[in-house]
């Protein structure tokens, strides 16, 4: 499976609704499942964004999905994007010249 790190903010109802944390990271770990993908963790963050998640998903369309369905609740915006181990980078420079 594929690494990708989601960066989240919270929307205004999401601000006015933490009180429902628990709920809402119960649901979204749900919905990870649903759609064939893992969230392995979730960090909340100061600064620019609220919220950094580390999942792993099958594909990129997975993960588009997974990022839809979880904003499509009303309590974040995120933006997903592949990350790469060490390994993997390793392997992908093997053939650069």
């Amino acid at each position: 499976m594929a690494t990708y790190c989601i960066l989240a903010n919270l929307t205004d109802q999401g601000a006015r609704t933490m009180l429902d944390l628990q709920r809402r990271l119960e649901n979204a770990r749900t919905t990870f499942k649903q759609y064939g993908a893992t969230l392995e963790h979730i960090y909340f963050a100061m600064g620019a964004y609220d919220y950094v998640v580390i999942a792993e998903a099958p594909d990129d369309e997975t993960i588009t999905r997974v990022s839809l369905a979880v904003s499509g609740q009303g309590n974040v915006r995120t933006n997903s994007f592949r990350v790469f181990t060490e390994d993997e980078a390793l392997k992908l420079v093997e053939g650069v010249h």
